[in-house]
């Protein structure tokens, strides 16, 4: 069997879906390939991870169309507290001081995710699901794609491949683009808390020797917990009894929020930095966390994975209305070039916070916390790191406002 796409998405989780649902109106063919079943992508465990939204991720999903529909399912963050566990540094951003609605959202991963593709479905984008990638060849018109649907194979052409397939990307394997793997021999344990006292919109970020712990506002008594630990640690938390976790954590976090309690079963997550070393080869390129997975401190790896998408639909409706081949290796280039400079920023900054901030020696403790103390009493800075942390602080793509 042989199908002809303007482009094919491999990866029918979020980046692919938001590149589809982007790309909707334009004319272009466009196909999503998935290995798994709705169901089972509903199942996975990923979908209980917490993801916290910057203020500029949403103007984006609003654009998509995709906000409205998740709205009533995120919690607004409306403070933001960090803290440095054990010293004297500690900086507040508000969002009433910044004049602005919130400075971001918390929402699941679940949630999000089966919104995005129900509006895939409804938008009648075409899905080929269950069915795997086993082979690629770039030509000079196109990409030939060998897929496998259980022991039936069959072949697509595109003029594009888009390889949105995550972490374990086939594309990115198959087009043999090597990573750059960082380890920081850290886990990171998620699960749902409730508090006895409520939390009033404000997120919490507390740096501690063995990683940082972030505890996110869910609803009006549950923040959703990200507690990054060393290997060894967070196995002996796992496979110890709930009182021993919890009391542990309480330890760690303090009483700002009263009592915690367990409100969602307990999951670990291995930690690295991993970037490919090219997003682009032949009439492929890869985006979001087939590109790159993050540290998820200061929670930028789903906020960088969508500006991945829309500056990628924005460049394609561009090249498509100019009636130029969407596939073409200077397009391509042209787009690597365009994501280089985010990348290497959140990259960069995800990388040195985790250093900084995951160790107690004298010398970085002290000086972390002079900064996080002036930080809190120079308005300017203030505003500046608000608007980075809201995704604000670069120019916003304009998401197909040409069409």
């Amino acid at each position: 069997m042989q199908r002809d796409y303007d482009l094919l998405i491999a990866g029918g989780g979020l980046a692919g879906n938001c590149l589809a649902l982007a790309l909707k109106d334009t004319g272009l063919r466009v196909a999503i390939v998935e290995a798994n079943t709705r169901e089972q992508l509903y199942a996975s465990p990923a979908g209980d991870r917490a993801l916290a939204l910057a203020g500029g991720t949403v103007k984006m999903l609003e654009a998509l169309g995709i906000w409205q529909g998740i709205r009533q399912a995120a919690t607004a963050i409306k403070n933001i507290h960090i803290s440095d566990r054990g010293h004297f540094g500690k900086t507040r951003l508000s969002a009433q001081k910044e004049n602005v609605e919130a400075l971001g959202y918390v929402i699941s991963a679940r949630d999000i995710e089966a919104h995005v593709a129900r509006l895939a479905s409804d938008a009648n984008i075409e899905l080929i699901c269950p069915a795997r990638v086993a082979g690629l060849m770039s030509g000079d018109n196109a990409v030939h794609v060998s897929l496998k649907r259980g022991d039936e194979p069959f072949g697509l052409s595109a003029r594009l491949l888009v390889g949105a397939d995550g972490g374990q990307s086939s594309v990115r394997k198959l087009l043999d683009i090597k990573q750059k793997v960082t380890e920081y021999g850290q886990t990171a344990l998620v699960t749902t808390v409730k508090t006895s006292v409520p939390h009033n919109n404000t997120a919490y970020e507390r740096f501690t020797a063995s990683g940082p712990l972030a505890l996110l506002p869910v609803g009006q008594h549950e923040c959703a917990v990200v507690w990054t630990r060393a290997d060894e640690d967070a196995k002996a938390l796992m496979t110890g009894s709930e009182t021993d976790f919890l009391g542990a954590l309480q330890d760690c976090f303090g009483y700002r929020l009263g009592e915690l309690s367990l409100a969602a079963p307990r999951r670990v997550f291995p930690l690295s930095l991993i970037r490919a070393e090219k997003m682009v080869s032949g009439r492929a390129v890869i985006i979001g966390n087939a590109s790159h997975q993050l540290h998820p401190v200061a929670g930028q790896g789903f906020n960088l994975g969508l500006r991945d998408v829309v500056v990628l639909a924005e460049m394609l409706i561009q090249q498509y209305e100019d009636g130029q081949d969407i596939g073409a290796a200077d397009f391509l280039s042209r787009y690597a070039r365009a994501r280089q400079k985010d990348h290497d920023l959140v990259v960069g900054f995800t990388d040195n916070v985790v250093r900084i901030f995951s160790n107690d020696w004298l010398a970085p403790a002290l000086a972390r916390n002079i900064g996080l103390t002036l930080l809190d009493h120079i308005p300017a800075a203030k505003a500046l790191l608000t608007r980075q942390a809201m995704g604000l602080a670069g120019r916003m793509p304009r998401l197909g406002s040409r069409r």
